[in-house]
């Protein structure tokens, strides 16, 4: 199996807690060598001396004896007065800083310092209890910015987290996974397009998949795009074996379009004019690296789908309002055909404008024959110069 390191370390954003006393924490997502992702919580001063206790064990690396040698990451001290505003602007900071981290020689990246620093500690399991006058509020990096770079007018106020409920009791197959009871109520810290939601609920967080939830308000998920018929292309890097009617069988390697990608993670494709179900978690975009999300695969399968789940019990009067695959056809054919009523068609040059046809090249004679049919004349030159 190999010694135990960090793949990855993304921030996803920070709390503000209110007991003892109001103080913040940041949030990341700790991916592990055997794909295991866990939530840890850090303070930014405990994050600083960690930076410190680093620079003393590598001198060299820290720049101490020489500053041109330097190759750990900046980090500026904690100021005498953290508030709301300094933490915001502190996450592009350490979402550089971790992806640096992580770049460093084995010997650090991998060494027992940060291992131990990024693993998960018991307070990491324990959510912070409720105030008697405020709860905690959770402020996530937006999902379109680069690096976690993000301003103040990126974050208006806390983001409160979407609450669910369980349709049916969920055992789970991983460590990074979740137990739910039929009736939970989670709330959703990450929603993956993979269709596995990281959740909390009081003490326990992990990965659920989003099938087994259900929005309080409605069936209906709310966030679903619009179906997007003409296609995004993908390539399937694992091949599956259609279950349920409406699904689609594909090898690996296949080329497709993703015409819908629905939340649940499981997206509609086409491929020619046949329309589909089909693992999200079993795709990767054109022309990017197949080998990487191969890797990623290994650790968790496809999320089950709505459809198999036993015992399923609702809240709401109406079921979920979804497309039938005949519906995804229908619309498919129609916008693939006045897309090819729409293309230009090829411009025709008039016969009076087109170029004369050029006569053709013969081939060059060999010398035996140029020879034969050369002139008395030249035969005698050519003779002569041989005689020479």
């Amino acid at each position: 199996m190999g010694d135990t390191f960090i793949r990855h370390i993304a921030l996803l954003g920070f709390e503000k807690r209110f007991i003892p006393s109001q103080h913040y924490v940041y949030m990341f997502l700790v991916k592990w060598q055997d794909l295991s992702e866990k939530m840890v919580y850090r303070k930014f001063t405990e994050i600083y001396e960690f930076h410190k206790i680093l620079k003393e064990m590598f001198p060299i690396e820290a720049g101490e004896i020489n500053p041109e040698n330097r190759i750990i990451p900046h980090l500026p001290a904690p100021r005498w007065f953290d508030g709301q505003r300094t933490a915001e602007s502190r996450q592009g900071t350490l979402s550089e800083y971790c992806a640096a981290l992580m770049a460093l020689p084995p010997k650090i990246s991998r060494g027992p310092h940060v291992l131990g620093f990024f693993k998960v500690r018991p307070d990491d399991l324990q959510l912070p209890g409720d105030s008697p006058v405020r709860k905690p509020e959770t402020y996530l990096i937006p999902k379109d910015g680069k690096n976690g770079k993000s301003n103040a007018a990126d974050i208006t106020g806390p983001i409160i987290l979407q609450s669910y409920r369980a349709i049916a009791d969920y055992q789970k197959t991983s460590g990074s996974e979740m137990v739910l009871a039929m009736g939970d109520v989670v709330d959703v810290v990450e929603k993956s397009e993979s269709g596995w939601w990281f959740c909390q609920m009081k003490a326990k967080r992990g990965w659920v998949p989003a099938s087994f939830l259900e929005p309080l308000d409605s069936p209906d998920e709310a966030e679903d795009p619009a179906p997007n018929y003409a296609g995004e292309p993908y390539v399937t890097i694992k091949a599956y074996t259609a279950v349920e009617e409406d699904e689609v069988t594909l090898s690996e390697g296949e080329a497709i379009e993703v015409i819908h990608k629905l939340l649940d993670g499981w997206w509609v494709v086409r491929k020619e004019d046949v329309t589909g179900y089909f693992p999200s978690m079993y795709l990767q975009k054109a022309g990017q690296d197949v080998a990487q999300a191969q890797r990623q695969i290994k650790g968790r399968g496809a999320p089950p789908r709505r459809s198999t789940i036993r015992n399923a019990h609702s809240i709401h009067q109406r079921s979920r309002k979804r497309l039938t695959q005949d519906a995804y056809r229908r619309n498919s054919v129609r916008f693939l055909q006045q897309r090819r009523a729409q293309a230009p068609s090829p411009k025709k040059i008039p016969q009076s404008q087109r170029g004369k046809p050029q006569p053709a090249v013969p081939p060059r004679p060999s010398a035996d024959l140029i020879l034969h049919r050369c002139s008395e004349s030249t035969k005698r030159k050519l003779a002569s110069s041989i005689s020479v």
